[in-house]
């Protein structure tokens, strides 16, 4: 037998099996609760896949435990394409860049489907703390190190990550006050208690939008629609290429069979690139960034590498 031959013998069980696929609900895993940016888009997701497949997509939601409890479900699953999960940046990317002991491996465990949007963090100050701009704050803080305080939600969190990736790139030295979530440490920002935090853009919105905050930056690449006159990061404080996202996207258990794969990411990808989602995915403070498997893939192990390198240099472990 040759080796074509070979492969397509090979291939032939999985083929089978997509074949029939889906033959009953899918299964989507969330390892966040309800009202979760993921669950939403996750949910989003299932309304529309739902006519495509044929069968109704079902979340199930499995919260809490810096998203383990959720990702050990994904992982354990039968690899058939009918239990898939709505992963993010957190478990895919922060988790293994600061906990050594993770019962789980990226790479090994899961198979990409599709990155569905991204999401910048927003730099923002209370009005009362004096700063400016980031220039501002980066020439205080160089004058002063470790004089100006930050919130996060807590040590190894997204928000603390973009603090410190902040800090590495523009050489400065902060002071980080962590906090139990996003939402208390908000509330000091807007007590005044602290001065300085990033925040995800949806939850910094309406308080930029009331004045009860003043953003100095985005962290994307580019300016963001929903607050288009706010520069980039890169370009307030001076750091070309500075950029550090939120994300999350569709993935599997490894073993699940690639055409079922493809089937997935071909329906995903085309809802995420249509309007009526894609509008959506704007409002929701995110954007739209459809990726296939291949590059999903790729771009899960760029981020690894990045955010070790953060947390290596911050001294950032949580086990």
């Amino acid at each position: 037998m040759n080796r074509r031959a070979l492969l397509a013998a090979l291939a032939l069980p999985s083929l089978a099996r997509a074949q029939g696929w889906p033959a009953r609900p899918i299964r989507v895993v969330v390892p966040f609760p309800p009202g979760q940016a993921t669950d939403i888009m996750a949910r989003l997701l299932a309304e529309r896949l739902a006519a495509p497949l044929g069968q109704p997509l079902l979340i199930d939601n499995r919260a809490g435990g810096a998203s383990i409890p959720g990702m050990e479900a994904i992982r354990h699953a039968a690899p058939d394409g009918h239990t898939l999960g709505m992963a993010s940046s957190g478990p895919l990317s922060i988790n293994p860049a600061v906990m050594a002991n993770l019962p789980y491996d990226v790479e090994r465990d899961f198979a990409p489907v599709a990155l569905v949007f991204t999401t910048p963090l927003i730099a923002v100050v209370n009005p009362a703390s004096g700063f400016t701009s980031l220039a501002d704050l980066v020439a205080k803080a160089r004058a002063a190190p470790r004089s100006i305080d930050y919130a996060s939600g807590g040590p190894g969190s997204s928000l603390h990550l973009a603090a410190e990736h902040f800090c590495q790139s523009a050489g400065i030295q902060l002071n980080h006050i962590p906090y139990r979530g996003s939402a208390p440490a908000m509330a000091d920002v807007l007590a005044g208690n602290v001065k300085l935090m990033f925040d995800s853009l949806a939850a910094a919105l309406p308080h930029i939008q009331g004045g009860r905050v003043t953003a100095l930056g985005v962290t994307s690449a580019a300016r963001m629609p929903q607050v288009p006159t706010l520069p980039t990061v890169a370009e307030a404080a001076g750091l070309p290429g500075f950029e550090i996202l939120g994300w999350a996207g569709l993935i599997a258990p490894a073993g699940t069979p690639a055409p079922v794969v493809e089937r997935l990411s071909q329906e995903t990808l085309a809802l995420v690139q249509g309007d009526a989602l894609a509008k959506r995915i704007v409002e929701l403070g995110a954007t739209p960034a459809p990726l296939g498997p291949a590059e999903f893939g790729r771009y899960i192990r760029s981020e690894l590498v990045k955010l070790r390198a953060v947390a290596r240099a911050a001294d950032v472990r949580l086990d």
